[in-house]
């Protein structure tokens, strides 16, 4: 089972309170709401103890689910604050005059027109490291054309690499562009931004996290070993992209999946002969009968079941593991072991990583309600100006009850 968290959900203590824990506690972050990348970063700087605020705009916005239910915005308090409106950039530069950290994902140019780019944001604190998440980046041909994950690891070459070679490149979900080439390339800039800011000397800059260069980046093994010969520039003929027999996916006769990824000799010495086929395989390093070893493999697998093969492989050095859904994977006996995920205000989530010895990170707020910790922001803060035609009890209204399942519109950018 997930370790259960807080019941409290919702209602939980969020960061920024004397209450927050973690290796980045008493760090200030201002998040101007947004979805996808942004969202997540911000949350994984939450995660790790960060005062995250968001700021909400009136209206709401952004993706077509019940804020309630949006993890990534766990850990974090929100304040309405309507950045067209005649006062509404000064209200966000008086959090950003006491804040370490902006995080923005507007198109380029449109901070600006609002009046929180980073000239303005730096005028009034020049410490202040300004994060930037778009798909193209700050400049290019393409910077000011919208897009999505798939059209931003399109022309990296990673989603190309994905997939069978007979069919179209496999969709990652949104994984390798948003959250991997995006996401956590945002979050490392933010923080070596942050510890030049700290040092002598140092000063806030800017971080143009770009999700078409944290995704190339993620390819540096690939480029490396295509220039040494060793990868070939197509989809299934390598050995790390479903190509190579003993490093792939196969079906079980219940219509399940094993993952094997027996690499080394000595795990592929374990895995044949595990599966019973030691005497009938091929050689591996046989690459002209890679075909006969993969037909060979496929149908024993058909042989049994899932649960029966991960019987077999389960505890041993195959390298063999059983391919879950997201609603299995938090039952999966070592993740429960590890309280991989956790149960917080009755959503199964995936538990706050990496984790630390010393300052270790938690799950202790749900999802931020847009505007609902106005009050103890402005508190907290020291910025009374949010209050300013704050509306009464955000978090009583339709958007922050969970019953409420009416999908949100989705906006553009500003």
């Amino acid at each position: 089972m997930a370790v259960t968290g807080n019941e409290a959900g919702t209602a939980g203590t969020a960061s920024g309170t004397a209450a927050a824990r973690g290796p980045l506690a008493g760090v200030r972050v201002v998040e101007l709401a947004g979805i996808g990348p942004g969202p997540f970063a911000a949350m994984l700087l939450a995660d790790l103890g960060a005062d995250v605020v968001r700021v909400d705009r009136p209206g709401g916005g952004g993706l077509a689910v019940n804020p309630a239910y949006d993890v990534t915005n766990r850990n974090k308090r929100s304040v309405l604050v309507d950045l067209k409106s005649a006062d509404g950039p000064a209200r966000v530069l008086d959090l950003v005059e006491r804040a370490d950290v902006l995080i923005e994902g507007f198109r380029p140019g449109v901070a600006e027109r609002l009046g929180v780019g980073p000239a303005d944001c730096h005028a009034r604190n020049p410490k202040l490291v300004y994060g930037r998440m778009t798909g193209w980046g700050q400049e290019g041909p393409l910077a000011h054309t919208a897009g999505h994950d798939i059209a931003y690891i399109a022309v990296t070459g990673a989603l190309g690499m994905i997939g069978n070679p007979d069919e179209p490149p496999a969709v990652p979900a949104n994984l390798v562009g948003d959250y991997a080439g995006g996401s956590l390339y945002l979050v490392i800039g933010v923080l070596a931004a942050l510890q030049h800011a700290r040092t002598p000397g140092g000063a806030g800059q800017v971080v143009d996290a770009a999700i078409v260069d944290g995704t190339a980046h993620l390819t540096a093994m690939i480029h490396g070993m295509m220039a040494a010969g060793g990868w070939q520039d197509r989809r299934g003929a390598n050995l790390l992209d479903g190509g190579c027999p003993f490093y792939g996916n196969y079906e079980t006769s219940d219509g399940q999946y094993m993952a094997v990824g027996a690499l080394e000799q000595q795990f592929y010495d374990t895995f044949v002969e595990l599966l019973g086929i030691k005497d009938q395989a091929p050689a591996r390093k046989d690459l002209a009968r890679w075909g006969e070893l993969r037909e060979a493999v496929a149908a024993r697998f058909r042989t049994r079941t899932r649960a029966e093969w991960t019987a077999v492989f389960e505890g041993t050095d195959a390298c063999v593991a059983p391919v879950l859904s997201l609603r299995e994977a938090p039952e999966h006996p070592h993740l429960a072991a590890r309280g991989t995920f956790t149960d917080f205000g009755g959503i199964v989530q995936p538990a706050p990583a990496p984790r630390f010895s010393a300052t270790p990170a938690a799950v202790t707020a749900g999802p931020a309600q847009p505007g609902a910790h106005t009050e103890s922001v402005a508190a907290d803060w020291g910025v009374p100006a949010l209050l300013k035609d704050a509306p009464a009890n955000p978090a009583n209204d339709a958007s922050a009850n969970p019953a409420n399942d009416a999908p949100a519109k989705p906006e553009k950018d500003a």
